[in-house]
């Protein structure tokens, strides 16, 4: 389930091995995963191009197009990929390797592949026309997670009356967390996914904020929301599981069609 720090292992993929690498071929393995764009655009636009410096913004990434010798301009396309449930990016170093059967997209360069794996095929690929393209297409999310100020963070929950998990979940409040990522924060701080936003506290905001960073921090570095064991996210998907913290057992809901977890003794029901 690619979140934020997913994407920014995504990026680092991207970044050190296809920037500025002329694209030679690109190879269509299934259109299902094309969205607003065409296999024929996307194998008659790109061979010959370059991907300038990727960026993230929530859990979307943007690879530029430009021309060999030319840096990007607003009038040139992007790739952008969104990851759904079960996306990825991967870097084969030789090209020829045998194909994943969940090998959706191919990018072929001189020296290996960049290939877009996805089983379920929720979102995937657009080719944007220009950089107002990708603004439009990014203008409904939220501020980025990952730099958020506690006074923005403050602001972002003010401006909604929802309960905690539906507000951190929902991309137009803030982009980039997912389903670990809500689970394991509000763990952290010891609020229960019911409380209501405009029930919080500033202490509760402040330490919401926090655990946001701590989390996401170390979650970046590792490229994934780890499954440590003293982690929530260790033990979530284990039956009559303990909590890490104190041993209670923990306790699974739905809110919202989301499978949710905590600990009813760190995160009492409001």
């Amino acid at each position: 389930m690619p979140e934020l720090p997913d994407v920014e292992g995504f990026r680092r993929v991207l970044a050190q091995h296809a920037v500025d690498r002329p694209i030679t071929r690109v190879e269509v393995l299934d259109p299902q995963v094309l969205r607003d764009t065409s296999p024929r655009q996307l194998t008659t636009a790109l061979p010959g191009t370059d991907l300038a410096k990727p960026r993230r913004y929530g859990k979307w990434l943007m690879a530029p197009v430009h021309q060999p010798g030319h840096r990007h301009g607003k009038d040139d396309p992007t790739l952008v990929f969104h990851f759904g449930m079960t996306g990825s990016l991967i870097w084969n170093d030789a090209a020829g390797e045998p194909l994943h059967p969940h090998d959706r997209l191919v990018f072929a360069m001189e020296d290996g592949e960049l290939r877009y794996r996805d089983m379920r095929k929720l979102q995937g690929v657009r080719l944007t026309g220009n950089d107002h393209d990708v603004e439009v297409l990014l203008s409904d999310l939220g501020p980025d997670a990952k730099d958020l100020s506690l006074a923005e963070f403050r602001d972002r929950l003010q401006g909604v009356r929802r309960q905690l998990k539906a507000a951190l979940t929902d991309q137009s409040v803030l982009a980039g967390l997912g389903n670990l990522l809500t689970d394991e924060i509000l763990w952290r701080a010891g609020l229960h996914p019911r409380h209501l936003t405009t029930d919080l506290s500033s202490s509760d905001v402040a330490r919401l904020h926090e655990e946001l960073h701590d989390v996401l921090r170390v979650s970046i570095r590792r490229g994934c929301v780890p499954p440590d064991d003293s982690w929530l996210t260790g033990w979530r998907d284990q039956p009559e599981a303990p909590c890490p913290r104190c041993g209670t057992p923990l306790r699974r809901m739905h809110l919202g069609g989301r499978a949710t977890v905590w600990c009813p003794h760190c995160q009492p029901a409001p």
